[in-house]
């Protein structure tokens, strides 16, 4: 993938990462070959916006790629993994003193998509050939999409 000597040395100290808003970013249209984002597609205010705004951000060709928290699909699994994190505020609270960031976090994590509905989301904001692989039976699973 990286080419080997100063070229790729070169290349690698000219990225420059870009700090805003999801919903509106500060670049122009198609410029990007790749947009990723891990487990901050369920925080943001608008899901749609923030889709919109990566479809218009990337090249024609480009791919969208999204780490998520997702749905255990296994339903053992999803029964232990239910009873965990139960326990993360708890530990969250004796850890740093306070429970609320962890409680947000299992209740963000319980109210968000399923991989199948991301699917349809983020296919209807412009994406094609959408799909997703679950990560240790869907405790998270990544999503992509091209931009045609």
């Amino acid at each position: 993938m990286f080419q080997k000597g100063k070229e790729s040395l070169k290349n690698f100290k000219n990225i420059n990462w870009i700090k805003g808003d999801a919903e509106s970013l500060p670049v122009e249209n198609d410029i990007y070959d790749f947009y990723s984002i891990s487990y901050g597609i369920r925080n943001v205010t608008d899901i749609n916006k923030s889709l919109k705004e990566a479809h218009r951000v990337l090249k024609p060709g480009g791919r969208f790629m999204c780490l998520e928290f997702s749905k255990v699909d296994n339903e053992f699994l999803n029964y232990l993994y239910k009873i965990y994190s139960k326990t993360i505020p708890t530990i969250g609270k004796y850890i740093v003193g306070t429970s609320e960031p962890y409680d947000y976090l299992v209740d963000s994590i319980n109210k968000f998509y399923s991989q199948n509905d991301l699917v349809d989301i983020i296919a209807n904001n412009g994406f094609s050939s959408v799909e997703y692989r679950n990560l240790s039976n869907g405790i998270s699973a990544i999503h992509s999409g091209w931009k045609i």
